[in-house]
């Protein structure tokens, strides 16, 4: 008996340093950064202009701002966990040929981005690239909202946040994404208490209840990393106007390999929209360190 209980102590001892480990290290396993830019909008053939912003945390951000000489809308763009802007040109590409003016930004500790990464930071950074626009004279009707994967809850987050101060972007597009990190954590993880240990929380389920504008809902069945359960979850959350698009493919490629029932997929959501009138910023051509 008392070797029983020596075991069943040494067992709960070490599950307790997991779970504290998990604990302090979780945004290791939630964000992978790359601070290397290996390339620009120009490889791509899309001029372009880098932008700095300053978020409300005080820190510096990186983006590029790609305009389109006759706009339908303008996309802010908030990119997944891994990586930096220089590995979305795939998607610059064809969000462009949709019409579409683009802001793509790193959030801190990526790319060349200050700071480091956590739910707050990435909030505060999604504020900085809206209120860059605006500033901008874009009108908050003109900007659609993306986001891919972790990206789509900073999207969420950021359209739960302007909304209720009477600016309502024209729709939002929730690609690859979760209904929150506790749900994804307890797929992943069923043995640890992860709802109670998860410091990023990112509930995209809770951020888009009752914001009514249209959004499109995009997931891959076949995704490895986010399963398309909780896509279609969150999507069943949502009773506001909406729309779901398949994919064949998985997580990272799903977009590309979906080829022209992607692209077709995104036009009708915008066809759908509210017509924007053409943001004279626009109309502009990048400035200052713009490249071709």
């Amino acid at each position: 008996m008392p070797s029983l209980l020596k075991i069943a102590s040494v067992l709960a001892i070490a599950y307790l340093c997991l779970a504290a480990w998990v604990y302090l290290t979780q945004r290791r396993l939630l964000y992978f950064p790359i601070r290397s830019v290996v390339a620009t909008p120009s490889d791509a053939g899309l001029a372009f202009e880098d932008v700095w912003l300053v978020n409300g945390l005080g820190t510096e951000l990186h983006g590029w701002w790609l305009p389109h000489p006759q706009a339908r809308f303008t996309l802010l763009f908030c990119h997944g966990n891994g990586g930096n802007v220089s590995h979305r040109l795939e998607s610059l590409r064809i969000f462009h040929g949709l019409g579409l003016s683009v802001l793509l930004f790193d959030y801190s500790g990526y790319g060349r981005s200050g700071g480091q990464p956590s739910e707050t930071a990435t909030r505060a950074d999604a504020r900085a690239a809206w209120d860059w626009l605006l500033e901008r004279g874009i009108q908050p009707g003109e900007i659609l909202l993306f986001g891919r994967s972790l990206g789509g809850a900073v999207a969420a987050g950021l359209a739960a946040e302007v909304v209720p101060e009477g600016a309502v972007p024209a729709g939002l597009v929730l690609e690859s994404t979760f209904t929150s990190v506790p749900d994804m954590g307890a797929r992943l993880y069923p043995w640890l208490p992860v709802r109670l240990l998860a410091r990023d929380r990112y509930d995209a389920a809770a951020a888009i209840a009752g914001l009514g504008m249209p959004i499109l809902f995009i997931h891959a069945p076949d995704d490895e990393i986010v399963p398309y359960a909780l896509g279609r979850a969150l999507f069943d959350a949502y009773q506001g106007p909406k729309s779901f698009l398949a994919l064949r493919g998985g997580h990272n490629d799903g977009f590309l390999l979906a080829g022209r029932h992607y692209v077709d997929g995104l036009a009708r959501f915008l066809e759908g929209l509210p017509e924007a009138e053409i943001p004279a910023s626009s109309l502009m051509q990048p400035q200052g360190n713009a490249k071709k």
